[in-house]
């Protein structure tokens, strides 16, 4: 971003910011698969999940999916039982029980496992879920985590599950300790909060809460720093599209210079959050290096991806492919397939494409990308085109901004025929670059109000522009990195957009 076919990024990354942070941050998983303990209980704390051993010789109060778990006399860690979970090529095996817990309080999650990906975890209202795995071995592994229950929590769910295609698990002697508790009846089939035939896995993200159908994006590698919560205040928008997570090599960095692993401006994100708003945080745009690119397999991109949804507790991921990246075919299947892997551990995640476009559509290459998507399984929550820079002389960008939006929803009818129109255009995502723009057309105010208007009558799932630093009309002589080169007020195109509610 931004960029329509061909984009010089002479306003993107200023000189002077050459500090490279450590990369060296420590993941999810510690050595040997397994994460570190999150606290300790306490001297006085019970064990409150029933059969944890599996020593009765039944299942009950456990529940599995499908009928995936049975309970085994051999090769049990401890005693004579242990759980194994019949894993398959469409079913994870996830098997849970539901216990009773107190708000605000810390809890400790145990349990010894054996088998290639073995995840554990618990899911509850108010909780993150700290789930850890191990790869996998012959031996018995121990996994162990902890958690905080949230205010109103008094409820959570531990559950046990495999990886798709990896072969049975055991699992003997789970615990969960802390204050208070006991089993409550468990769920009939699978476990609560686990989607039926959905692997779950990696910290589970809370369902979205705030809908954000105006995101604009915020050049994070500006200088200095933009402020989300003054911009989100003097423009009235709820949220913002983060960019940019590039690659230093195959591991995730803030624009080569900022580990996301370090949580870094995760303090503007919480106050958005703490005034009712949210964010998307992108990963692309038009320098660096792409990670799907970076990353050689599946798995490594992967972590790079859930690392940073972890960091940021993020509920939008998008994904911002322009340049070269957009025609690597084997790049994008690979960020496809860690896609459906990422919403796989993150159910509720939501994923959108953010791709160049033509008035006429998406160019040969997205379509590609969005079918990539779509034939890896993942579920696409926006195809969000970038109506700019056209280098078209004397068109009229505001038209143009709606007629690529009216052939993308023709393109995604195509690909997704079973889907209604209002369905189609909840997809559909629109992202002009407000002012002049690089080829020097004018997107202006009757222009963004046009986009208002026709978002409203086709109820659009997301309006945006490029970019929010530029809003603010501080111009230094002439550069589009601080404003938009017309006459405007400050932050009045946030103020158009944040007309629109979706």
């Amino acid at each position: 971003m931004p960029s329509a076919l061909q984009h010089t990024p002479t306003h993107r990354r200023p000189a002077g910011r050459t500090t490279l942070l450590s990369l060296a941050a420590a993941t999810v998983l510690a050595a040997g698969g397994l994460a570190a303990l999150a606290g300790n209980a306490g001297a006085a704390d019970a064990d409150l999940l029933a059969n944890g051993g599996f020593e009765s010789g039944a299942l009950d109060p456990w529940s599995c999916s499908a009928a995936t778990g049975g309970i085994v006399n051999s090769g049990a860690r401890s005693g004579t039982y242990a759980l194994k979970g019949a894993v398959s090529a469409s079913d994870t095996a996830q098997c849970g029980q539901t216990v009773s817990v107190q708000p605000n309080t810390t809890y400790h999650l145990s349990a010894w496992v054996q088998g290639q990906y073995v995840y554990l975890g618990v899911t509850g209202n108010g909780v993150t879920d700290p789930a850890v795995w191990t790869p996998g071995g012959s031996n018995w592994q121990q996994l162990s985590a902890g958690f905080t229950t949230g205010p109103s929590t008094t409820s959570v769910t531990v559950y046990l599950h495999g990886w798709y295609g990896q072969g049975a698990y055991l699992a003997d002697d789970v615990t969960l300790t802390g204050p208070g508790g006991g089993p409550t009846t468990p769920p009939t089939g699978t476990p609560t909060g686990t989607p039926t035939g959905t692997p779950t896995g990696g910290p589970t993200t809370p369902p979205p809460n705030v809908t954000l159908p105006v995101a604009p994006y915020i050049d994070m590698g500006a200088w200095p720093t933009p402020s989300m919560p003054d911009m989100a205040k003097a423009g009235g928008v709820k949220g913002y599209s983060m960019g940019f997570v590039t690659g230093v090599g195959c591991k995730a960095s803030w624009f080569n210079a900022y580990d996301p692993r370090s949580g870094w401006a995760k303090d503007q994100v919480d106050a958005l959050r703490a005034a009712g708003g949210d964010v998307k945080l992108s990963f692309g745009g038009a320098s660096g290096t792409e990670l799907a690119a970076a990353c050689t397999s599946v798995d490594s991109l992967f972590n790079e991806y859930d690392a940073v949804v972890n960091a940021y507790n993020l509920r939008y991921v998008d994904y911002d492919i322009e340049g070269a990246a957009i025609a690597d075919t084997a790049s994008n299947d690979r960020r496809s397939a860690a896609l459906a892997k990422l919403q796989q551990a993150h159910p509720g995640l939501k994923v959108s494409l953010t791709l160049p476009v033509l008035p006429e559509g998406l160019t040969s290459e997205g379509v590609a990308i969005v079918k990539s998507a779509r034939d890896a399984g993942v579920n696409l929550d926006l195809v969000n085109v970038m109506a700019m820079d056209y280098y078209r002389s004397g068109s009229d960008y505001g038209n143009a901004a709606v007629q690529a939006a009216q052939a993308t929803f023709g393109q995604l009818k195509a690909l997704y025929p079973a889907k209604t129109d209002a369905q189609l255009w909840a997809m559909v995502g629109v992202t002009p670059m407000i002012g002049e723009n690089d080829d020097h057309q004018i997107y202006n105010q009757s222009a963004a109000q046009q986009l208002v208007t026709f978002a409203k009558q086709n109820h659009l799932g997301l309006i945006a522009f490029w970019d929010a630093t530029r809003d603010a009309n501080a111009c230094t002589g002439g550069s589009l990195a601080k404003c938009t080169n017309i006459p405007q007020q400050p932050y009045e195109f946030a103020k158009i957009f944040s007309q629109y509610a979706g």
